[in-house]
């Protein structure tokens, strides 16, 4: 008997990349093996024979879907996990891209994992989303931008430096006052949370931060005084992240793949978004055995407790 657990599965993978089309066909053949209802993402689609597959945008994947497979590198899960995490659809990741933190599925393993799936055999997991929105010198305010691993305030012109201050809220949320917490001069600047803290801001000396812990890592960026070093602060408070008044060429990108430009005196406030993006992993998940994978840690244990 099969379980109806997971019934509309949503496909999305890597843009106008062929090299995942072998893996995209096995997926929905496993899918459809399964008695699971397949959609693919309307620009996916095109990587496949025209009208091998039901296709749907991503509005309609959040709505109709109860799983999202995302196949490709961590970037194709960043893409998907900004536009899917208002919904609370959950993400399973397949790795066809390099380091492959968020997308822990070996294509090989598909069909042993969507059967361990479907069973309910699975490790659900939620990591925090950041809202960052532009308050203008003149008085207007962006829309939201999302992110999943980090919002990044930098120059556009790479030989130049970026001057700024930075402010925690005073309490929880949008905070009724600001709390200064230092003046800058450095190549740019970096709000990650847990999840980023394995990306560009462990590139730039951050922490590694567990994703169980709410909390966002602020890293300079080869920041000009020495002892300007990161910290680690609650996601219950609204960073705020003020330009001199001097400072033109600065850009904000989130996930390192959309973003606006700043102008003089610009302020880019960056909070904890309601909704969390939704993780399902193998049962054999562990966060430090893809640490150790990954980053090439010790592999032999010293007196490792018994069960």
């Amino acid at each position: 008997m099969t379980s109806s657990l997971f019934q509309t599965v949503g496909v999305i993978g890597k843009r106008r990349d062929p090299r995942v089309t072998d893996t995209l066909a096995k997926l929905c053949a496993l899918l459809r093996e399964q008695r699971r209802d397949v959609l693919v993402e309307t620009e996916t689609a095109r990587l496949l024979p025209a009208g091998s597959c039901v296709t749907a945008s991503r509005e309609d994947m959040a709505t109709r879907c109860q799983l999202i497979v995302v196949i490709g590198g961590d970037g194709t899960l960043l893409d998907a996990g900004r536009s899917l995490s208002a919904s609370g659809v959950p993400i399973l990741g397949v790795n066809q891209g390099r380091l492959g933190f968020l997308v822990d599925v070996r294509p090989e393993d598909m069909g042993a994992t969507l059967a361990d799936l479907f069973r309910g055999e699975y490790i659900r997991e939620t990591r925090l989303v950041l809202e960052a929105r532009v308050r203008r010198a003149d008085g207007g305010l962006s829309l939201p931008w999302m992110a999943v691993n980090d919002v990044v305030i930098r120059n556009q012109a790479a030989i130049r430096m970026v001057e700024f201050s930075t402010y925690l809220a005073s309490d929880v949320g949008n905070g009724s006052g600001w709390e200064f917490i230092s003046h800058h001069r450095a190549d740019g600047f970096i709000v990650s949370t847990a999840t980023g803290s394995t990306a560009y801001a462990l590139s730039g000396g951050g922490p590694v931060v567990h994703p169980a812990l709410a909390a966002l890592a602020l890293v300079p960026i080869c920041p000009h005084t020495l002892s300007d070093r990161p910290i680690v602060v609650p996601a219950s408070r609204t960073v705020r992240i003020v330009l001199g008044a001097l400072e033109t060429g600065a850009t904000m990108t989130c996930d390192g793949q959309i973003g606006t430009a700043l102008s003089p005196s610009d302020a880019v406030e960056i909070r904890r978004s309601p909704q969390d993006l939704v993780l399902v992993h193998p049962r054999s998940y562990s966060y430090f055995e893809l640490l150790r994978d990954k980053l090439d840690w010790g592999r032999n244990p010293v007196g490792m407790p018994k069960k």
